[in-house]
């Protein structure tokens, strides 16, 4: 079984090159460092969400917040995390010979959770080289390259293949690449995965969702098993997803400052590859020896073990900035 290989891992970081975890600055992940303020919806919470189990109102209630946000027309439900839908979804779907392709590079997971469940995997590098499997699996936009595809295109996809996977996990970002609105009860073979955590700073919190025609939620719903995320997390959840006003200021945020870094990736010898809002993916000579560079700086950044010369960082804090410019000018 193959080793597979993940941001955030600073333990290891810790334990590599030593400090405390309160020494580095952790840019190895796509969460936005900009956390959205979670106070004084915690501090309007009962304790009731801590004794209680959470209710269906709550669950249906967050369902709502993330349809209304993303502009959904599917029904949608809260997991623990799009790490959770990816997990399940391998045992989910019905098809004969389980083969399934998946576009790469891409977050390893999918292929993690379709090797256990006896998958055979393809790796494909064009939407055209997966007309007929039983399952495709797309990142749009894609981790860790930033590659993206128009909805239009994947919904044509959707009709030549078996089962159609779409992670849509940096597409609040990108609101104009979602399948969402464009997707209906007829689109059966469809199946949407979000997450909460990465654009709203809050990856701890474990909260995602997955998007499908009704059966197939209901066969999520079975295999997650009762109260698959917590009422504090499905709370703070649908009241950070009402608030417009925080997303499109953190996008416009997110966006000068990714353009921020790349100027200064650019300053000092990196050369863009691509990247998204949240994480940029640069090219260096030796990408193995730049991260250990970074890391005499106690910034910790991430490496592919399936290429030489790719480095992703993500967007600084705004107190980080100086830090991350002196390591790369070293």
């Amino acid at each position: 079984m193959a080793v597979f290989e993940h941001g955030g891992d600073l333990d290891r970081a810790i334990t590599q090159y030593g400090g405390n975890r309160k020494d580095w600055i952790d840019l190895s992940t796509g969460i936005n460092p900009y956390s959205y303020p979670v106070s004084n919806l915690v501090s309007s919470l009962s304790s009731d969400f801590l004794r209680d189990l959470p209710d269906q109102q709550l669950i249906e209630t967050t369902a709502q917040s993330a349809r209304n946000a993303y502009q959904a027309n599917f029904s949608g439900l809260p997991l623990a995390g799009a790490q959770q839908a990816i997990q399940l979804f391998p045992s989910i779907i019905e098809v004969g010979s389980k083969k399934a392709c998946i576009l790469h590079p891409s977050y390893n997971e999918y292929e993690a959770q379709l090797q256990k469940a006896g998958w055979q995997i393809t790796h494909c590098h064009h939407l055209d080289e997966m007309t007929g499997a039983d399952c495709a699996i797309i990142a749009n936009p894609n981790n860790p390259d930033g590659r993206q595809f128009l909805p239009t295109e994947l919904l044509e996809l959707a009709g030549i293949v078996g089962t159609l996977i779409i992670d849509e996990s940096f597409c609040d970002l990108y609101p104009h690449l979602s399948v969402l609105p464009l997707t209906t009860e007829q689109h059966q073979n469809i199946i949407i995965f979000r997450s909460f955590g990465k654009f709203y700073g809050l990856a701890g919190l474990r909260l995602g969702f997955v998007f499908s025609h009704s059966k197939t939620l209901k066969q999520f719903e079975s295999a997650a098993g009762k109260w698959a995320v917590s009422a504090p997390a499905l709370a703070i959840g649908a009241g950070a997803l009402q608030d417009e006003n925080w997303r499109q200021q953190t996008m416009a945020k997110l966006t000068h400052d990714a353009k921020r870094l790349d100027r200064i990736a650019h300053q000092n010898g990196l050369h863009l590859i691509g990247g998204t809002d949240l994480f940029r993916l640069y090219q260096w000579d030796n990408a193995k020896n730049m991260q250990d560079k970074l890391a005499g700086h106690k910034i910790w950044s991430r490496i592919f073990s399936y290429s030489e010369n790719w480095i992703r960082l993500g967007i600084p804090t705004d107190d980080s900035w100086e830090r991350v410019q002196r390591a790369l000018q070293s």
